[in-house]
């Protein structure tokens, strides 16, 4: 579960770790409210689940009372990557001196936490130079890795105390939350060397949950993913733009670790389980389709319980209702596949043999990410 950047800024509070002053507003009369208690110039920022707000000109500053009404609307209708902001955030200008990358990621091939640090911060961290990364043992992070690491960035002073401090919270805080990304860019040092965390980035292991109640307040479905259940299959939101749909859950993953390895990214996934009828994927397609950063449908089907056969129906009736307005890439394999491939040729549904195949020409016609 990916939390907004106010749900992450909530979580830092509560381990210590400093942040904006800041005010969520849904309403321009919200947003006056906020700007009362925090002062202008101030920031505006979108909260959504995708990245790339920045890019996209979700974050807007504000320097004056009148500014603040028309930016506040042209964010609240400002999409991105299909996307419409979930409230948007007013926080105040902090007096930057310098930034910093720091973020902790579940490393699952070694089993540890492991900490990126970099000396450049508000960039995409594959382009930061001078990058730190540190395994973490399981009993924790240590102080002296922490300060070895402050070094390595060339902190010293108060910011090197503080970098070390905010490092040891936020390790804290992905550990105890378990929590499979817990990112802060940009890190600000400001005049003193205290530190200030201006976004969050935090995303809880979706298995744990169970675990921790007090973060069920901060689910958030979206209308499509609503439409899916009440329909009768699983739908998760991604930040790609190929759309993968499949029956079972151990199939559908699989495919997204494909699809990343072939040098996709999956904007979707849509599990049907062994419940597809004609209606469902017929349903499933109508679905994906409305999400607008979606610019290919991967389907990887396995008939075993499922009929591989109602979904090629299912996949002709979307066709002649003018459903599909994306390319399909398909590998249907099991029973009824036979029958299924010969209903599907003609159509606009491209049919492959293996599913390598099938996401070779998905990435290629959309490009690698």
């Amino acid at each position: 579960m990916r939390l907004l950047e106010y749900q992450g800024k909530e979580l830092f509070d509560q381990y210590g770790i400093r942040i904006p002053r800041s005010h969520l507003a849904n309403t321009v009369e919200e947003a006056r409210e906020g700007a009362k208690k925090i002062g202008i110039p101030l920031v505006l920022k979108s909260q959504l689940t995708v990245g790339g707000r920045g890019k996209a000109g979700a974050i807007l500053k504000v320097k004056s009372e009148a500014e603040l009404a028309p930016k506040f609307n042209e964010l609240v209708h400002k999409e991105v990557k299909g996307e419409l902001p979930r409230g948007i955030l007013l926080e105040e200008m902090a007096d930057i001196k310098k930034e910093l990358y720091l973020s902790l990621f579940l490393n699952r091939s070694k089993r540890c936490y492991s900490l990126i640090s970099s000396a450049e911060g508000g960039v995409e961290i594959e382009s930061a130079g001078n990058k730190v990364v540190v395994d973490i043992p399981v009993d924790g992070l240590t102080p002296q890795v922490a300060e070895d690491t402050a070094t390595k960035l060339g902190l010293t002073g108060n910011a090197a105390v503080a970098f070390v401090d905010l490092t040891t919270k936020l390790s804290k805080l992905a550990s105890e939350k378990e929590a499979e990304l817990a990112e802060i860019n940009p890190v600000a040092i400001l005049g003193d060397g205290s530190m200030l965390a201006l976004d969050a980035k935090v995303i809880i292991d979706d298995n744990a949950m169970f675990r921790h109640p007090e973060l069920k307040k901060y689910e958030h479905v979206s209308e499509l993913e609503k439409q899916a259940e009440v329909s009768g299959f699983s739908l998760v939101e991604l930040e790609g733009n190929i759309a993968i749909i499949g029956n079972g859950a151990g199939l559908v993953m699989s495919t997204l670790d494909l699809v990343a390895d072939a040098g996709g990214k999956a904007g979707a996934f849509l599990d049907f389980g062994g419940r597809a009828t004609t209606e469902t994927i017929y349903e499933a397609l109508r679905v994906v389709s409305q999400i607008k950063k979606v610019e290919a449908i991967l389907v990887n089907l396995f008939g075993g319980i499922v009929r591989t056969d109602l979904v090629a129906q299912g996949l002709l009736d979307a066709y002649k209702n003018n459903v599909i307005t994306v390319p399909v890439f398909a590998r249907i394999s099991g029973a009824e596949s036979e029958r299924a491939k010969q209903m599907l040729q003609g159509s606009r549904a491209k049919l492959y043999n293996t599913v390598e195949e099938a996401i070779q020409a998905a990435v290629a016609a959309v490009g690698r990410r």
